[in-house]
């Protein structure tokens, strides 16, 4: 088995190009299952064939449970994203981060008083064991201003949408 590595701080250097300059890009398709509908009963396909779920709809929303959900997906991706931005910080500034370090992203799914339908919060939490209170807040506001999710959340995201 190939040894895991967190990537190279190489990754925190500027890019200077005046167009978006894709590092990684992936794809997942989503069908809609047995209640023909992708939340509901989806299946979801990356096109490596790496993430190969079946959706479900969460009992909180008048579904069955028992599988994952976009929101899950979503917090999935932030948590992971913002620690290893938050690793790849520690490292550059050679600090040893705990192992117990961790990030929590709630994903709300909820309903959006501005257009009556629908809206997505997150709230983010990192627990940075035996550090100093103040070392663990620059980490994690430096971190926040770097994460891609963290900056999707503030910015929005470039995203197109077609017929395929």
């Amino acid at each position: 088995m190939t040894e895991l590595k967190p990537p190279p701080v190489s990754l925190l250097d500027p890019y200077e190009g005046t167009e978006v300059l894709p590092v990684y890009t992936t794809s997942v398709t989503v069908t809609g299952g047995a209640a023909g509908h992708g939340r509901a009963s989806g299946h979801a396909l990356s096109d490596d064939g790496a993430t190969d779920l079946a959706l479900r709809l969460p009992k909180a929303m008048g579904g069955p449970g028992g599988g994952p959900n976009p929101e899950q997906l979503l917090a999935a991706g932030y948590a992971a994203c913002f620690h290893g931005a938050l690793g790849l910080i520690a490292m550059k500034r050679k600090i040893k981060l705990d192992p117990a370090t961790s990030i929590r992203a709630e994903v709300s799914f909820g309903r959006d008083p501005e257009d009556g339908l629908y809206v997505l919060t997150a709230h983010v939490t990192a627990t940075l064991p035996s550090l100093d209170r103040a070392l663990a807040q620059e980490l994690v506001t430096e971190t926040e201003k770097i994460c891609p999710y963290a900056k999707m959340a503030r910015q929005g995201i470039r995203h197109e949408t077609v017929l395929g």
